[in-house]
């Protein structure tokens, strides 16, 4: 069963850099897609950025040219890193994942949380003015 683990959320002011990262064990897949995504209390989940295992990214328009999602396969990790950030990206940001058979290569990475099966437990990121 994969589990993931996010750490590095912090408070920071306006216009500062943090790096989130998402420890990942027991995945037994080489095909996967890996997101980050963000809910504010009371809004819906939104989706950040996405990987495929191929290296391939996604972004959501309100954080491009800001942040940028990497993973380190020697040390099984994700990583987000925020920069410029602005007070409207507070909020808790989770990862996520999903993989697929090593026959599967025509599957497609997305923003949408439904398409995510694993989660880790959220990691809150404060930014103030």
């Amino acid at each position: 069963r994969v589990h993931l683990v996010e750490s590095g959320g912090d408070s920071v002011q306006s216009g500062g850099s943090l790096r989130l990262s998402c420890e990942i064990s027991g995945a037994t897949s080489s095909n996967f897609c890996l997101g980050w995504f963000r809910q504010i209390p009371g809004e819906g989940r939104e989706g950040v950025a996405s990987i495929y295992s191929d290296g391939r990214t996604i972004y959501a328009d309100s954080v491009k040219g800001r942040f940028t999602i990497s993973r380190d396969n020697t040390k099984d990790t994700m990583y987000l890193q925020m920069n410029n950030l602005k007070p409207e990206d507070t909020a808790i940001y989770d990862c996520a994942a999903d993989y697929f058979s090593d026959y599967n290569t025509a599957f497609e990475c997305t923003l949408s949380s439904t398409d995510f099966g694993t989660w880790g437990q959220g990691t809150q990121v404060t930014v103030s003015s």
